[in-house]
């Protein structure tokens, strides 16, 4: 029982800092890009990625609580909050871009962009501060 923690701590701690890296990459995709189109299509493909690692992080750390037995702690019920904030940012910031961004319009994408910067921010805030706080 001892070995699976272990290793599902490792592949949590692994999930989240790609995870980070992925969020990096979002924020410098969208500080570089000029095209709404083409930013378009490259969060097609990253979106996904996106997704799958934070509920990678959410199943390994389910099976890290039953392996504790189901014992909820404070550190935990943060985690769990943490990640359904990032699942609904991700999915507001996909939203726009695909519902509300109209790409007719003139400044459209700078208005996303400064939407977008302010989820990848609390993201990136979460996901340091959640972090820190767990090697503390």
């Amino acid at each position: 029982m001892e070995a699976m923690y272990t290793m599902g701590l490792e592949i949590h701690s692994f999930g989240v800092i790609v995870l980070m890296g992925v969020v990096m990459f979002n924020i410098a995709v969208l500080s570089l890009s000029k095209n709404v189109i083409r930013y378009a299509k490259r969060m097609r493909i990253v979106m996904p990625i996106s997704a799958s690692l934070i509920a990678l992080v959410l199943f390994t750390g389910m099976v890290m609580m039953a392996a504790k037995h189901l014992h909820f702690t404070f550190a935990n019920s943060v985690m769990i909050v943490a990640g359904i904030v990032m699942i609904i940012l991700e999915a507001k910031r996909y939203k726009t871009l695909k519902r509300r961004t109209d790409i007719t319009q003139e400044g459209s994408f700078a208005l996303y962009k400064r939407k977008a910067f302010r989820f990848l921010g609390v993201e990136v805030a979460m996901l340091l501060s959640i972090s820190v706080w767990m090697m503390v």
